[in-house]
């Protein structure tokens, strides 16, 4: 497939980087210092320019492209750039944007703008968020098959219920499955006498009863069916979501936003959170508002120091799980090391996902562990399938190492995978699978 990625940030790069080995990639970058480096680092074509301009598109030769990704961080540029390669090509067209009020407009008339698809960056990042504050300990939630199925990936502390527990001793639970073992940088694929330890991060794939159960097992000190409280600092559209969707469950949010103007918006727009107008830095303010009570809090503020400021003091305070919104993506690992629970990259979200949509010929779903690392995928059996009519048992040894099947879906419910069950043509196969062994696995499945 011929794939024209137009910018060459963050977004653009990652993407890039994950499917030039598999298509035609061009890039469109109009910085000619940026383009001449990517040159070198990827194995694409770049060509410096301006990818609005009919001109650049047609160099690039747009016409003959199956896919346009607009991946700049502006989102009028975005717009323009795909609605003038729709004027020059028949290809499919994704469109990443950061304010919803465009999205809004494009799911009235889908196709509208000459977009095919939309990636709104501030909706999935707040949907990310929301689901890593729904499972406690999680830091990292992925859904497959309609939501009957889950991975989730917790970080193991010294004072975990399983720490020092074999895999086999942990695993307590009938319809889970511990996919991986994210130790020291490296992917371990676990038996059952692999022995967990402090320090490491468990990827494991289930029903999504199994996976609370196991959450609440790291956690016995919150009971079961305890409502999460939730305190977000920053009224930014991403924070604005991230209340949304947390009353749309049922929770009842406190939200902390500086600007009076915006927060009178925002009380009005949100019925079920609580706005307080403050400056979230002040600390003798956040100890009257008892904020160190809560049992996450979520710092959506529009910089990154601003954010880590914000999760510091938190964890002072006794808050003891913590998620900032990192604009850099390269600050994340920094962010997690000093003690912030969860850093989360908008960009990374937002070019996981077009690269997920962009696979979306040979896989269902996917997942990225630790962006580059490993993918948990979701796969419909075709008779071609090595799995189709045989049991798992059977057909794994065709596998190359680094695979585990975590679970089934057939007719819309969840099997468990066990080595006699049988794969039929028709189910969906939620699978970890580690980066060495993508591409052949892929084929296999």
């Amino acid at each position: 497939m011929r794939v024209v990625i137009i910018g060459a940030g963050e977004v653009g790069e990652s993407i890039a980087d994950d499917l030039q080995y598999d298509h035609d990639v061009v890039i469109v970058e109009q910085d000619e210092d940026r383009a001449d480096e990517l040159t070198y680092s990827l194995d694409v074509l770049t060509i410096a320019g301006d990818g609005t301009e009919v001109s650049t598109l047609e160099e690039a030769d747009v016409a003959a492209a199956d896919m346009v990704l607009a991946t700049t961080d502006d989102d009028e540029t975005n717009i323009v750039a795909c609605s003038t390669s729709k004027a020059l090509s028949d290809s499919f067209t994704i469109a990443r944007i950061k304010n919803t009020k465009y999205l809004d407009t494009w799911e009235r008339d889908e196709g509208s703008f000459g977009i095919d698809h939309m990636v709104c960056t501030n909706l999935l990042t707040a949907e990310t968020i929301t689901r890593i504050v729904g499972l406690p300990a999680a830091r990292d939630v992925d859904v497959f098959g309609g939501g009957c199925v889950q991975m989730a990936e917790f970080e193991i502390g010294e004072d975990c219920p399983i720490t020092d527990q074999t895999v086999q001793e942990a695993d307590r639970f009938a319809s889970l499955t511990f996919a991986a073992i994210l130790r020291n940088d490296h992917v371990e694929i676990p038996t059952g006498s692999t022995r967990i330890r402090a320090g490491d991060r468990i990827v494991v794939i289930g029903s999504p009863g199994s996976i609370r159960e196991f959450a609440r097992d790291l956690e016995p000190e919150k009971s079961p069916g305890e409502s999460e409280e939730v305190v977000v600092i920053g009224g930014s559209e991403i924070g604005y979501h991230v209340c949304r969707l947390l009353e749309e469950r049922g929770l009842s949010p406190r939200l902390i936003e500086e600007d009076e103007a915006r927060a009178r918006q925002l009380a009005e727009e949100l019925p079920g959170t609580l706005v307080m107008e403050s400056d979230a830095t002040d600390v003798g303010f956040l100890e009257r508002e008892h904020i160190g009570d809560a049992d996450i809090l979520v710092s959506t503020l529009d910089s990154d120091e601003k954010n880590l400021l914000e999760c510091l003091l938190a964890n002072r305070l006794g808050v003891e799980r913590t998620v900032a919104v990192i604009d850099q993506t390269r600050y994340v690992d920094l962010f997690e090391t000093v003690g912030i629970e969860v850093g989360l990259s908008p960009r990374s979200v937002v070019a996981e996902e077009i690269t997920r949509f962009t696979q979306a010929d040979t896989t269902e779903n996917i997942a990225f562990i630790e962006t580059d690392k490993a993918e948990v995928i979701e796969v419909e059996i075709d008779a071609e399938s090595v799995l189709a009519g045989r049991s798992i048992q059977d057909a794994i040894g065709e596998f190359p190492e680094g695979v585990v099947i975590g679970a089934i879906i057939r007719d819309g419910e969840f099997v468990v995978p066990r080595g006699d069950t049988e794969v039929q043509v028709g189910d969906s196969v939620v699978a970890f699978v580690n980066a060495d062994a993508i591409e052949e696995a892929t084929e296999k499945f």
